[in-house]
């Protein structure tokens, strides 16, 4: 059993702190002034994963195409939205009967990256890439308190954050990727 997500400290660490560094150079990216945590952990996720910070500070297992976390409108709670690359439905592997031998291709994978055809690719094969959409409520318990305002440890708030949601997304979506080859 492997893990969809984590946070590269190693990498980080060899390079002086970046994902702080790169904190600290956005904080207009946070929203001050709300008690709960919500828009503070999502702020911080977006800024440790791409394309704000590419290698990501938090990365994710090959078969995550993206991972997105959002305050929901409606209470006000977290949503993760996580894209899987997934093989085809049993429905469609019974019989090849609908690929009419117009040579179907599938998701496309160089050095274990899964990758979108070209567009050389595209004009001479038709392309079936399926993928599952994952969204789900995140639970709040245990994500820290929004920081009053820019100078007060942000970057560490931030980092106690993600912990707590690269913990809460492995619960959801390690066990998911367990079952798809």
């Amino acid at each position: 059993m492997g893990r969809a997500f984590w946070i590269d400290q190693d990498y980080d660490r060899d390079r002086d702190g970046r994902y702080a560094v790169h904190v600290r150079k956005n904080l207009e990216q946070f929203e001050w002034g709300d008690i709960a945590p919500v828009r503070f952990a999502c702020a911080a996720w977006r800024l440790a994963t791409p394309p704000a910070l590419n290698p990501g500070y938090v990365r994710w297992d090959r078969r995550v195409l993206s991972a997105d976390c959002r305050r929901n409108t409606w209470d006000g709670s977290l949503n993760a939205r996580v894209t899987l690359v997934s093989p085809l439905p049993a429905e469609l592997t019974r019989s090849r009967t609908w690929w009419r031998d117009r040579g179907w291709a599938g998701w496309q994978e160089t050095f274990g990256q899964y990758l979108d055809p070209t567009e050389k690719d595209l004009a001479h094969h038709p392309f079936l890439r399926t993928t599952l959409l994952v969204e789900t409520p995140v639970p709040l318990g245990d994500l820290p308190p929004e920081p009053e305002g820019p100078h007060d440890q942000v970057e560490r708030a931030a980092e106690r954050a993600l912990v707590v949601l690269v913990r809460e997304l492995n619960a959801l979506i390690t066990p998911i990727l367990d079952q798809l080859p």
